[in-house]
């Protein structure tokens, strides 16, 4: 095994054990959960294999609905995400993702924080239908994406800050 791939397997360990251990368990004026497992998508290395990838969502997914008997609406929020993730990296880095040169500890801020905002609003959007399951609770289901989307966007952008390694 590679070193980046113990570091990918790693970093999917930790964002398992710390969303079920921790953040599952914040429950904030009931509308507010952070959801920062999803950051492994969202940073994992663009040039890998796509099934791979995909199925390496839908694992983490599945982690997160074994932990939090969620009935698979991680898993399917996962699996879609991995799934149109390209589209979004297209929209949010041009050229550099058609190099598949992405090294996301070098991209300015405000790509960054549109290809975060996007992908996490989705995976939630995707995950709060699944679970509430009712078109009469729309409204719902946005104020739950919305309200907990920022609260993930917040924080994911603060752990990427924070673990960032800059290399010079």
């Amino acid at each position: 095994m590679t070193k980046a791939t113990l570091n990918q397997a790693a970093i999917f360990v930790i964002l398992v054990l710390v969303q079920v251990l921790i953040f599952s368990h914040i429950n904030f004026m009931g509308y507010i959960n952070p959801y920062i497992y999803i950051l492994f998508i969202i940073l994992f290395p663009a040039n890998n294999n796509r099934t791979l990838f995909v199925f390496l969502a839908f694992l983490l997914g599945l982690s997160v609905d074994v932990f939090s008997d969620s009935g698979g609406v991680h898993a399917a929020a996962c699996v879609t995400l991995a799934y149109i993730r390209p589209v979004f990296l297209k929209f949010s880095f041009g050229t550099v993702y058609d190099y598949q040169s992405i090294k996301f500890n070098q991209i300015d801020f405000n790509s960054k924080f549109i290809y975060f905002t996007a992908l996490i609003l989705i995976h939630h959007f995707i995950m709060y239908s699944l679970e509430i399951f009712n078109i009469s609770n729309i409204l719902l289901i946005l104020q739950k994406t919305l309200f907990s989307g920022i609260f993930t966007i917040l924080l994911s952008l603060i752990i990427t800050i924070l673990f960032s390694q800059k290399r010079k």
